[in-house]
């Protein structure tokens, strides 16, 4: 059994990672932190993880950019394990994560999903194999009108992983409406479409002669994030201090 702490558990994400913990047999939140300290869903809520006497195995953190440093500090004095969810974070929370996760396990990964992370993996494989062959790789994200960034993080992380397969010899385009050229072969284009209320699809296409291969992921609802935070903490538990993400929880599970 997995003891989890979860900071920002009033919050949308953390309700909906306490539901899903209430019905997983193998993980319990112990207690919760929040600004607002009314307890929903049965476990104590402190105003902060200083405040919080209550032991666990992991953090799982959906909250603000406000509350990084203090967590990430208590995290080390206290020992724990955590996965850090929060989004938007700058780079001086970066560097304090990173100096974070030379004492403790941290794990920070651009998208929670576990069928994200699985395309990560299976992008690498097939641009290996295509993208010598002369495929063009285009990644296209579709997210609700009232997300802010474009394009996505996990549209960049879906492009660093083709890179990374390819000894990083692409470069990005997001936008090709001042060129009047034939498209160069060690390019990856990205483009981003915001409306409605679509939760998160990502296509990774590879196109080239004749065929296209394309792989997709569609997000239906934010529970997949959720699912993915939680079994994140539970990979979590004994490993050593260090820089996780969820790439290493597929590649263990």
């Amino acid at each position: 059994m997995t003891r989890v702490i979860m900071n920002g558990c009033n919050g949308h994400m953390g309700q909906v990672i306490s539901e899903l913990c209430a019905a997983d047999p193998d993980v319990e939140i112990v207690a919760g932190v929040d600004v607002n300290t009314e307890s929903k869903n049965g476990y104590p809520v402190f105003a902060s993880l200083a405040d919080c006497d209550i032991e666990a195995d992991a953090v799982i953190d959906f909250s603000h950019i406000s509350c990084v440093d203090a967590l990430l500090d208590t995290c080390v004095e206290k020992n724990l394990p955590l996965v850090l969810c929060t989004t938007g974070l700058q780079e001086a929370h970066l560097a304090h994560a990173e100096a974070a996760w030379q004492k403790i396990p941290v794990l920070k990964s651009a998208n929670m999903s576990l069928g994200v992370n699985l395309l990560l993996e299976l992008i690498q494989s097939a641009a290996k194999t295509l993208a010598p062959a002369g495929f063009d790789m285009e990644i296209v994200e579709k997210h609700h009108r009232r997300k802010l960034d474009a394009p996505s993080g996990t549209a960049l992380a879906l492009a660093d992983s083709l890179n990374e397969a390819l000894s990083d010899d692409y470069e990005y385009v997001f936008d090709r409406s001042q060129r009047r050229e034939q498209r160069p072969q060690y390019e990856i284009g990205i483009s981003a479409v915001r409306g409605g209320n679509i939760v998160g699809d990502h296509d990774v296409i590879f196109a080239g002669l004749d065929e296209v291969v394309t792989f997709s992921h569609t997000a239906y609802s934010r529970s997949i994030f959720a699912k993915g935070a939680i079994e994140a903490a539970k990979y979590l538990v004994g490993k050593p201090a260090g820089h996780y993400d969820m790439r290493d929880v597929i590649r263990n599970a």
